[in-house]
C-alpha cells in the first residue's frame, strides 16, 4: 500500500466531483404545470426560454415558478384550478376555468421552458410582471427573479425596481417580443449576462 504525503498540497490528488442537488424532477413537477391561462381567454400570452448555467449550457432538470396577477393587476383569490381522479387520485389537469396566476414548469431535455399565462396588469407604480422562482440542481437556495414584458417604455424607465438596476443588466429583466403576445426569456444562473436575481428580507 502507497502511502500519500498529505502535508504538501501538491501531493494530494483530487477527489472525483459529484452533482449537487437536491433533484426536483421528482412528484414536485406535474402534467400542464405551464397552463396558466384559462383556455381560449383574449388576454393569454406565451413565454419560452431556457435556463443555463455559467458555461451557457442548458439545464434539462431545473424547474421554475410563475406568479402574476390577471390583466386589471389582481391577485388571484381562488382556491385553485388542479383536479384529481376521485377514484384513483391521479392528477387530471388543471379544470381549464379558474386563473390562479401560479404555474411550475419543469424544463426539458434540452433546458427548455414553456409557459401560456393572462398578460399581467400594473400594480401600484410597478411595470406590469411576473415573479420568479427558479429551482436547479447545484442551487441550495432557489432564486427569485422578474419577467417584465416589453411595450410600455415610460413605464419600465418609472419602475422602481428596474431603476435600481444598473443599466447594463436591466435587459435581463426584460422578455424579448417575438411576435403578437409571444415572448422569449432566458435565465443564466452566473458567468457573463447573469438574470439579475433579487433578495427578499
Amino acid at each position: 500500500m502507497t502511502k500519500i504525503d498529505t502535508s504538501r498540497p501538491e501531493t494530494v490528488l483530487p477527489t472525483p466531483s459529484h452533482t449537487v442537488g437536491p433533484f426536483y424532477g421528482h412528484a414536485l413537477p406535474f402534467p400542464g404545470g405551464g397552463d396558466i391561462a384559462p383556455v381560449g381567454h383574449p388576454d393569454t400570452v406565451s413565454l419560452q426560454g431556457y435556463i443555463l448555467d455559467g458555461e451557457g449550457n442548458p439545464l434539462p432538470d431545473a424547474f421554475l415558478e410563475l406568479w402574476g396577477p390577471d390583466p386589471d393587476g389582481n391577485l388571484s383569490r381562488v382556491d385553485g384550478s388542479m383536479r384529481r381522479d376521485p377514484a384513483s387520485g391521479g392528477f387530471l389537469g388543471r379544470n381549464g376555468v379558474e386563473f390562479t396566476g401560479w404555474g411550475r414548469i419543469q424544463t426539458d431535455a434540452n433546458g427548455h421552458w414553456t409557459a401560456r399565462t393572462l398578460r399581467p396588469g400594473a400594480r401600484g407604480r410597478n411595470a406590469p410582471y411576473l415573479s420568479v422562482c427558479v429551482f436547479a440542481r447545484g442551487l441550495l437556495v432557489h432564486l427569485f427573479t422578474r419577467i417584465y414584458l416589453p411595450g410600455d417604455e415610460a413605464a419600465l424607465a418609472a419602475d422602481p425596481l428596474l431603476s435600481r438596476v444598473d443599466e447594463a443588466r436591466r435587459g435581463t429583466l426584460i422578455a424579448e417580443e417575438q411576435g403578437p403576445g409571444a415572448y422569449r426569456f432566458d435565465i443564466r444562473l452566473q458567468g457573463e449576462g447573469e438574470t439579475v436575481f433579487l433578495e427578499f428580507q
